[in-house]
């Protein structure tokens, strides 16, 4: 018997058409119906993996990438992953600028990858020599026959999103969404899902997760760049300390804002009770439309998706380590490690 064998060409062939997954009533609001969009399906386990694609491909279409370049990019983690990936596949060399708040294990994935790292302060001005930003901009400059990906001022970072996850949810929903909840750190995933979405139905409520200690928020509502509204937080991936043109202010109706701690606990509530590994910006986004709900925002008949950008196994030294949630101060009486949950026998 003569069978065709049925199989991927390589790993990139697995980039988007991730699941649309109903949340359980332990997890879900009260009032609504609500779909988490499980990022983590892709095989370099997060939502980046459509962007890194995404512009590589376009730079190569355009010349501008040839065989033997060296990509660089400035990332909180997921990004450099993905662009790592992407760079193994087709052969390029990759040289990655990260954040220090970027939790181990990521930048250990990152070398895994076959990237370099250049590990560089978090709690720095954007326009600081030794931030990623500017540390990424230096190499680029240094370095012959590289480009830039340069994720936060993209205009392609939006397009990727535009292209795939836009339609997907579309698709998935029958067209029924009310409600979008994205967490906006470059802003690619929350403006680009929020152009197609609007343009099929612009009733359609496109609503921002931010950090406190992220200047987002208040430049939406204001127009104003705050530099006081600037502080050190925790989660990676989500709000910024400049302002991303690849962030569309105009197609997002609303941010709210997520503390680390209640952002850290809700990403263990979601895997311990959907069986769903997620992020810590997957918290976030959860812990959002939990708020939200609770003002009110959504009725009876909402439909509303809610973005899992990425995976939990990225954060295993922290927000799934107990010593690390000890020392952050996130635990208490009512959220207790999960040390008590394991017993050594002797």
């Amino acid at each position: 018997m003569n069978q065709d064998i049925q199989a991927y060409d390589n790993v990139l062939q697995l980039i988007g058409e991730t699941p649309l997954i109903k949340l359980s009533e332990k997890v879900a609001p009260y009032s609504g119906n609500f779909y988490a969009k499980v990022e983590a399906f892709n095989p370099g386990h997060s939502s980046k993996d459509r962007i890194a694609l995404h512009i590589i491909e376009e730079a190569e279409r355009k010349g501008i990438l040839k065989p033997g370049d060296t990509i660089i990019e400035t990332t909180s983690g997921n990004t450099g992953f993905s662009i790592a990936m992407v760079s193994r596949i087709k052969g390029y060399d990759c040289i990655l600028a990260v954040s220090s708040k970027s939790s181990a294990d990521k930048i250990d994935m990152l070398k895994s990858m076959g990237a370099k790292v250049y590990v560089c302060p978090a709690h720095v001005s954007a326009d600081d020599e030794r931030s990623y930003y500017q540390v990424a901009k230096r190499l680029h400059e240094e370095i012959k026959d590289s480009i830039y990906i340069n994720q936060y001022f993209n205009e392609l970072n939006i397009d990727a999103h535009y292209n795939s996850t836009g339609p997907e949810i579309w698709k998935q929903t029958a067209g029924k969404i009310t409600h979008l909840v994205a967490c906006s750190g470059t802003g690619g995933t929350i403006s680009g899902t929020a152009r197609f979405l609007k343009e099929q139905n612009p009733d359609v409520q496109i609503l921002g997760v931010d950090a406190y200690g992220s200047v987002l928020k208040k430049y939406h509502e204001t127009q104003e760049f705050d530099k006081n509204e600037i502080y050190p937080y925790r989660i990676e991936g989500l709000g910024k300390n400049l302002i991303p043109t690849a962030t569309d202010f105009e197609a997002i109706d609303s941010f709210t804002k997520v503390k680390d701690e209640d952002a850290a606990h809700m990403a263990r509530f979601i895997s311990q009770h959907e069986g769903l590994f997620v992020g810590y910006t997957s918290g976030a986004a959860m812990q959002a439309t939990k708020q939200l709900a609770a003002q009110g925002v959504f009725d009876k008949d909402a439909v509303v998706v809610v973005i899992f950008p990425d995976h939990g196994s990225r954060y295993m030294s922290k927000i799934y380590n107990d010593k690390w949630m000890e020392e952050q101060g996130f635990f208490d009486s009512v959220s207790t490690a999960t040390q008590q949950h394991i017993e050594y026998v002797k």
